[in-house]
């Protein structure tokens, strides 16, 4: 589906993380793909992961830092050319904020996490488009909770929001370069960055008895919808956030 394919994967944690497995399918797809870390100390594990991929680039990029997303995208130009797709998986809140009340969220806080959560989804999209010179696809991932109120979720709920909102206006301006923009709206997973939100444990369990489906999703299906996005079969979807989570988001009570 994706042979000659060219793509960058943004937010790779470790091997549970959603990132992993849409890199997973993206490449047994046959996708040729670059990674980004953070900083050095997150570098061995995107290392370890990708040790058996075929020739993968890897590079440095903190979004929030103009000069590294450049660097990024002019070695992924240098070694790949075209760009065909790029998964964005990328949210940060300082803990105390999904902590207590939304009400009692910092200014610095609130900042920070509409910064890297949902900003950088612009940020990207507009250092992506010029390489994407066949056209492409553009894929973040959000959750429930920026649509209803999630206990614990807070600020991060109101950046998920932004983050939706962001991924229409970005669809209506890439459009006319044949540039799609999707997210995809996941059920709870047991990631690194879920199990900051407290009680994880008693949301999943919640999750899995109302969903219509009666279990909770699991990283690898919401990484082959990423694939589905990523690829021809979704040629004509753009603007749209798709719900993998077992049908949850459906149910009334």
């Amino acid at each position: 589906m994706l042979e000659g394919k060219n793509g960058i994967i943004f937010g790779v944690a470790n091997k549970r993380s959603i990132a992993w497995a849409s890199a997973q399918a993206l490449t047994e797809a046959g996708g040729r793909l670059a990674f980004t870390y953070q900083n050095e100390r997150l570098r061995e594990n995107v290392e370890s992961l990708t040790s058996e991929m075929p020739d993968p680039l890897l590079t440095q990029c903190d979004v929030t830092k103009p000069e590294e997303v450049a660097d990024t995208f002019a070695r992924f130009q240098e070694k790949h050319g075209r760009l065909d797709f790029l998964v964005h998986s990328l949210a940060f809140a300082p803990r105390e904020a999904l902590e207590g009340e939304y009400l009692d969220t910092s200014r610095e806080a609130f900042l920070t996490a509409l910064d890297i959560s949902a900003y950088s989804l612009a940020v990207l999209a507009r250092a992506a488009a010029p390489l994407m010179t066949e056209g492409g696809s553009i894929v973040s991932m959000t959750y429930y909770g920026a649509e209803k109120v999630v206990p614990n979720y807070n600020v991060m709920g109101v950046a998920k929001d932004a983050l939706e909102a962001s991924t229409r206006y970005l669809a209506s301006d890439l459009g006319k370069h044949n540039i799609r923009v999707n997210t995809i709206s996941a059920g709870p997973i047991s990631t690194l960055a879920a199990r900051g939100v407290g009680n994880l444990s008693t949301m999943l369990k919640h999750h899995a008895d109302r969903a219509p489906l009666r279990r909770n999703v699991e990283a690898r299906e919401v990484g082959n919808v990423a694939l589905f996005l990523c690829g021809p079969l979704s040629s004509g979807i753009t603007g749209e956030v798709i719900h993998v989570d077992c049908g949850y988001n459906i149910m009334a009570f």
